[in-house]
């Protein structure tokens, strides 16, 4: 993929802050817009342009479209660790990996 997409794709505070909650779980586009306040449509032209740059793959499972980061992708690598050092996306980050360990942990 193209240099350019993928500058354009993280040009976009929107677009950085979704990857960052994608960071350590895959969402759908649903759970992804309860957690920010944008409509539908936005939340869906922003992973539209984050697939487009390669940054997020989606899988479609019965009715819903699940999204997570690129496994391996460089730009990945370095934006989950430039993710622990941002103010805003830091907390994202974190916030991510707290609801993954709760959706895996066994009810009891």
């Amino acid at each position: 993929m193209p240099a350019d997409q993928i500058f354009e794709a993280l040009a976009s505070r929107p677009r950085r802050e979704i990857l960052a909650y994608l960071s350590a779980q895959e969402l759908t586009a649903g759970e992804i817009g309860q957690r920010f306040a944008m409509s539908a449509p936005a939340i869906s032209r922003h992973l539209s342009v984050l697939a487009a740059a390669g940054l997020v793959i989606s899988e479609r499972r019965g009715q819903f479209v699940f999204y997570r980061l690129t496994p391996d992708n460089l730009v990945n690598t370095l934006s989950r660790f430039a993710f622990e050092v941002c103010p805003t996306a830091g907390p994202l980050q974190r916030e991510s990996r707290s609801n993954a360990k709760r959706k895996t942990k066994p009810a009891t």
